[in-house]
């Protein structure tokens, strides 16, 4: 309701008073009334956290209808009254029944979400000494006595990136979060382009395998560690083994109403136990680390944005027999002193069969990390599909592989199945909650990367989080926009739509043109491919595709390394993708357009309106011997 239509309304009852309607005017007023309360009934309720605030507007809402009602006819007004209550009533029994009630309080200073490798590093970089003092950082997750179930590969050299920083908060990370090195990495892309089946590609580049029950010690309070482990905590941060129980439906909207909340100074939520014990905690900030399906951070859908591509990989940690095998340093063509990134052959495929023609379509690659003795993780996996290949059609590749190759399993510690949503939409801007990790996208688009990008990154957003939270005149709002920019710089974001469209071109290759592809890719220099792969501010090697000229002589580079075929359909690949999806690959190569818009804070105006028009307006209505009301929007206001 605007206040051009109070002062219309005002207008015509002035006109109606001086012809002699009072009744009229009254009948009016009341009805304008009675219509206002039936519209903003619904939303007040939808607000009201407990079953007493309900009532209490019921009940207001109530007496300021009869006390309209009281000098019209009493039968209509007092149907329409009854109808009202009923409705209200109605409204006010689903808010109280949807959300329980809390048997407890705590509140904190950061509310994290979450306890996977993103939550844990974040959290305990945010709770970590610090120059602006300490600061009540609270991890919530049922699960938060779960085991961590995949197997992290990382290179070296940014592995050592990762100390260095965490040293810098003063949370050394230590040797034991590493528990196997490979000096080299090993591929194999024959098959196609006159490369011999039995090729194989080295990289002088080490690898290594990262201890994760160490590392989750590691990223954890020290009254928090599992008594079966061993090791100590170095983590500040306090734990409570709750979820919440919100979805967002529209930004800075859930469902149930009244299970988050945010205002002015922070945010309320209700966090729930399996018990079903429902905590309250009130929170400056709330940084959400549940993964890329996220429930409470929503996805931009104000730009165009491609759906996201999902890395699919079923894997186990086996014991190979051995006993026939003449020389134990390798398991089938794998060294067992080098790490194998990629075995993207198909000869374990009978030549003309149903299985080698979907192989050559959908293609999966051999991951293979050998470890101690006759154990080896072996992963069979699909680099980026849409829609995602099956875990059962990787499990049966897998075992016809190992089958060809001659390695037979005796036992099988663990299987792991790998889900990994790759690219898609950002976080929506003007969110009060901060989605970290999956939840703010941060997975490589083209590579499926994602540990060391998180925990390199949770450096720079714990930093804007903090600066944010030591400011005198703290503002949520620019403290959650602080660290989104942290995370997604219009700098950075060039940077992924670059390897967005990479993951989109991976995504149309058969097996012959991903040969193809990745036989160039590492014949170009380390320094190139290697800050490829993860990508991300601070971790080695990124400076040489951070800014668009870096990532223009990459890819000029690049296409002169690829067979001619791949090359050209990457060239056609690059105009269609321009054409069909707009500025983002030509504005992550030129200059010509600018960066991406990111997250930077903007201060809402506080004047709304032509402040002179108003002025004006109020000050002859005020002179006025004809209008004496004066519009709500012109009434002047303390500041």
């Amino acid at each position: 309701i605007t206040s051009a239509g109070v002062c219309s309304c005002h207008r015509t009852n002035n006109q109606l008073i001086a012809n002699g309607h009072p009744s009229f005017i009254m009948l009016l007023n009341t009805a304008f009334a009675a219509t206002v309360v039936a519209l903003l009934t619904p939303s007040a309720i939808a607000f009201a956290p407990t079953r007493q605030l309900a009532s209490t507007t019921l009940n207001a809402q109530s007496s300021i209808i009869s006390s309209w009602s009281s000098p019209l006819t009493p039968t209509p007004v007092s149907a329409r009254s009854t109808i009202l209550s009923k409705r209200t009533a109605l409204f006010a029994q689903a808010a109280a029944d949807s959300v329980p009630a809390p048997t407890s309080n705590d509140s904190c200073d950061v509310l994290v979400l979450g306890s996977g490798p993103a939550a844990r590093s974040i959290a305990t970089l945010l709770a970590s000494p610090s120059s602006n003092g300490s600061f009540d950082i609270l991890l919530a997750d049922t699960n938060y006595d779960r085991r961590w179930a995949p197997n992290y590969g990382v290179w070296q050299d940014e592995w050592q990136s990762i100390l260095q920083l965490y040293s810098s908060f003063k949370q050394p990370l230590g040797a034991s979060c590493v528990d196997r090195l490979w000096e080299v990495t090993d591929c194999f892309f024959g098959g196609s382009f006159d490369i011999p089946v039995e090729s194989r590609m080295r990289l002088d580049r080490p690898y290594c395998r990262v201890d994760r029950d160490a590392l989750r010690r590691q990223l954890s309070p020290k009254d928090e560690i599992e008594v079966k482990n061993d090791g100590d905590g170095n983590a500040n941060y306090r734990v409570i083994r709750s979820n919440h129980i919100s979805k967002a439906t529209a930004v800075n909207i859930y469902s149930p109403a009244g299970s988050m909340v945010h205002d002015e100074s922070g945010s309320t939520v209700l966090l729930q136990s399996k018990d079903g014990d429902v905590t309250q905690v009130r929170a400056k900030l709330i940084v959400d680390c549940t993964g890329h399906e996220s429930r409470i951070v929503l996805k931009d859908d104000r730009v165009k944005s491609i759906p996201p591509g999902f890395q699919i990989a079923y894997g186990v940690l086996a014991k190979v027999d051995e006993s026939n095998i003449p020389d134990t340093d390798y398991a089938g063509p794998y060294y067992k002193e080098a790490m194998t990134l990629f075995d993207y052959r198909t000869d374990h495929f009978p030549e003309g069969s149903n299985e080698l023609s979907k192989a050559e379509k959908a293609p999966t690659f051999m991951y293979a990390m050998p470890l101690d003795g006759n154990r080896i993780f072996f992963e069979e996996t699909s680099l980026v599909a849409r829609p995602a290949v099956s875990f059962q059609e990787c499990k049966e590749r897998y075992l016809t592989r190992m089958e060809h190759l001659g390695i037979t399993i005796t036992e099988i510690e663990e299987e792991e199945f790998c889900y990994i949503p790759m690219g898609g939409p950002l976080p929506a801007a003007d969110q009060r909650v901060v989605g970290f990790g999956g939840a703010a996208a941060m997975v490589h688009p083209s590579t499926g990367y994602h540990l060391c990008r998180a925990m390199m990154a949770s450096g720079s957003v714990a930093e804007a989080i903090r600066k944010e939270l030591a400011n005198d005149n703290f503002n949520p709002d620019r403290a959650a926009a602080s660290a989104y920019n942290a995370t997604w710089s219009p700098t950075n974001i060039a940077q992924r739509n670059f390897a967005v469209f990479g993951g989109e071109f991976l995504m149309k290759q058969n097996v012959e043109g991903l040969r193809g592809f990745f036989d160039g890719f590492f014949k170009l220099p380390l320094e190139l491919w290697g800050g490829f792969l993860a990508g991300w501010p601070g971790l080695p090697n990124n400076e040489n595709h951070e800014t668009w000229w870096a990532r223009l002589k990459f890819g000029l580079s690049f296409v002169s390394k690829l067979p001619p075929q791949v090359a050209l359909d990457m060239l056609v690949s690059i105009a269609t993708y321009s054409i069909t999806e707009g500025v983002p690959l030509p504005q992550s190569v030129t200059p010509l357009l600018g960066l991406p818009d990111g997250y930077e804070y903007k201060e809402k105006s506080a004047a709304v309106g032509d402040v002179a028009a108003k002025s004006e307006a109020m000050k002859m209505i005020m002179e006025s011997k004809v209008e004496e009301v004066v519009p709500v929007a012109f009434e002047q206001k303390e500041v």
